[in-house]
């Protein structure tokens, strides 16, 4: 458990001052966040894409996965791609995930279910997907 919850659990809830700010400024943002929803709908599409493009790719990097700079935008934003390889599909799993993240947050559980149905997403075709390892792997480095 971290800090700040053992200090709730032991019903030291105090704020720090600095934080409080911090909590102030997200009030005054959410509120501007509902103005760009209703009057900027284009702008907030473009970010939320953007956002999704970079995550996807940032998360696949560190595996070593990569895309051309050219396909990013027509594997990840497409409707239907043609993968050109693994990475590619890869790259669009996680999208996928992200995806289902974004859109249902609230109503996906904290369950094997949706962890096997995320893996599932971001694994796609391949014969693991949505499976946990039987056994462990051996890591050589």
């Amino acid at each position: 458990m971290t800090s700040t919850l053992k200090l709730f659990a032991a019903g030291r809830s105090s704020i720090p001052h600095g934080t409080a700010w911090y909590l102030s400024d997200l009030g005054e943002f959410r509120g501007k966040q509902e103005l760009y929803t209703r009057q900027s709908p284009p702008r907030l599409k473009a970010l939320r894409e953007h956002a999704l493009i970079d995550s996807a790719v940032s998360s696949n990097r560190i595996e070593g996965v990569s895309v051309e700079p050219s396909r990013v935008r027509s594997v990840v934003v497409s409707p239907r791609p043609l993968f050109r390889d693994r990475d590619e599909e890869e790259v669009r799993g996680d999208r996928d995930a992200l995806t289902w993240i974004h859109q249902d947050a609230q109503r996906i559980p904290i369950a094997n279910e949706a962890i096997q149905r995320l893996h599932a997403m971001t694994r796609r075709q391949i014969w693991d997907a949505g499976v946990y390892k039987e056994k462990d792997g051996d890591i050589k480095g």
